[in-house]
């Protein structure tokens, strides 16, 4: 199956991407290609063939989550041994303003999605997590069934269910 992303590289025209959003779009202009470097982070872009354009991009990273930020009825299946429970963070995903509103975001969630349950299969997650920056992209993840987590702005979408969307 042909991969929909492919990973952010020099030659890509990242100047050039607008999503409407400052921080977004200074991450990718200005500090990805670091994050990279580093091991930080890792960044998926969505070109369009004909113009050569960044549709948008998502970034994914290990992370992990308190237990007790957990929703109680999915910690009581968890060992108490974890105090951290192991997952992967959906760090940003956004698309440019030329490209927004065509589905692209339900694209790209499905390819970070994907790519985050492979993933799990050699290195543990729990979940995917995401922090949401504004009500609208709040909308957004619920739509696709993230949960709100407690005490913070975080939601999350375990492994277990990420994995009934790809088996």
């Amino acid at each position: 199956m042909n991969e929909l992303t492919e990973t952010l590289n020099s030659n890509h025209r990242k100047k050039e991407f607008s999503c409407g959003k400052e921080i977004l779009d200074n991450y990718l202009h200005k500090q990805a290609n670091q994050d990279i470097k580093r091991k930080l982070s890792a960044c998926f872009v969505l070109t369009d063939k004909e113009t050569d354009l960044l549709k948008g991009y998502y970034t994914l990273a290990n992370n992990s989550l308190a237990q007790d930020l957990i929703p109680a009825e999915f910690q009581k299946k968890l060992p108490n041994s974890y105090k951290s429970i192991p997952t992967t963070l959906l760090g940003r995903l956004a698309i440019d303003n030329r490209f927004q509103k065509q589905g692209i975001g339900k694209l790209l969630l499905i390819d970070a999605l994907r790519r985050s349950y492979k993933i799990s299969k050699s290195i543990g997650s729990f979940a995917v997590v995401v922090d949401p920056i504004g009500k609208e992209a709040e909308q957004f993840y619920d739509k696709y069934g993230f949960i709100k987590l407690p005490d913070s702005g975080k939601m999350f979408l375990p492994m277990n269910t990420i994995k009934t969307i790809f088996s």
